[in-house]
């Protein structure tokens, strides 16, 4: 590693061309695997480094922000959410965090309707049919799912993701109703979607769809109580965090029909046990955590970690900061 360039942790495999801009700035030191690096090897690299590239699943907290005091500078997530970070910590030590929002809304919102879409329609049970030899006819009973056009779609968290849900589902003529208590009603209403309190959305929705920051007052935000209040043939959708929802509680009501299916690309934990029950629920789709991954997204993504992590060891402002001076 270069002793005349600061040296920085790069926790994955980022875009290559977001990788070679850093590379000439500084002496980066890059994590080869697919796992995450362990926690003690996160606390060494603080220890000894200007900055850290990470990810949404790296524990950063004010145990390793001490480990760093003398060295570290500046903390870069390649993800818009930063639940594990120790914000509050940071700002305590004056250590910059930035992040990576706006650049994954698109992708996000695309893969919540094709989750909606595929909840709905059994596409992959469907697909899982064909490949088990089970195709061998047509009968109009077969593989029956849900209208999308006239139902009734809850949206909890009008953000960014949220608005641009709502502005997809307009398209397949779903009625939009939104819980989001910070949202204010002209940006429901440029969304033509009709604010209600959370208990009259999982009443009323056919698909319920997450899109809440996790904190402590959201975590299991859908528990059992939260499902009982949703519609037997309802679905669903969580492209946000794992923790917002009380998996347990999940299964038991998609085993006992409460709602009729879900369709996850967020888990709790991540990755999810092989024997965990709820991949034996016939009526759930659980995906990688794919939210953001298309190519064009993943590499802005990068670029924008990059730039908070070189304005940061330089000591000027991160252009997409947590928090920073």
């Amino acid at each position: 590693m270069s002793e005349s360039l600061p040296p920085v942790f790069v926790t994955r495999a980022i875009a290559e061309t977001a990788l070679t801009r850093l590379k000439a700035a500084c002496a980066v030191d890059l994590w080869p695997e697919e796992a995450a690096p362990p926690y003690d090897v996160l606390v060494d690299k603080a220890r000894r480094y200007a900055g850290l590239l990470i990810m949404v699943t790296d524990r950063i907290d004010a145990a390793l922000m001490d480990a760093g005091k003398d060295t570290l500078r500046v903390i870069s997530q390649m993800a818009v959410g930063y639940d594990n970070i120790d914000v509050a910590a940071a700002q305590a030590r004056g250590l910059p965090i930035g992040h990576t929002p706006g650049v994954l809304t698109d992708a996000t919102a695309d893969l919540t309707l094709a989750l909606i879409l595929a909840a709905a329609r059994r596409l992959v049970e469907a697909a899982d049919y064909v490949r088990a030899g089970q195709w061998r006819t047509w009968h109009p009973g077969m593989l029956l799912g849900a209208d999308i056009g006239g139902s009734t779609l809850g949206i909890i968290g009008l953000g960014r993701i949220g608005q641009a849900v709502a502005r997809r589902a307009a398209a397949f003529d779903m009625r939009i109703i939104a819980y989001s208590p910070s949202a204010s009603s002209d940006i429901a209403a440029q969304v033509s979607a009709q604010r209600v309190d959370l208990e009259t959305l999982l009443r009323e929705a056919d698909f319920v769809t997450i899109h809440a920051p996790l904190k402590p007052d959201t975590r299991h935000l859908i528990d059992a109580d939260a499902l009982a209040k949703m519609k037997p043939t309802a679905m669903l959708i969580n492209t946000a965090r794992g923790s917002l929802v009380d998996q347990s509680a999940l299964t038991e009501a998609l085993r006992s029909g409460a709602i009729a299916g879900a369709a996850l690309d967020v888990t709790d934990p991540e990755p999810i046990a092989p024997d965990d029950p709820l991949l034996a629920m016939p009526n759930v789709i659980i995906l990688p955590h794919i939210g953001s991954a298309s190519r064009g997204t993943r590499e802005k993504m990068a670029h924008m970690a990059v730039d908070n992590l070189l304005a940061g060891i330089n000591g000027q402002p991160l252009p997409h900061p947590v928090w920073g001076k």
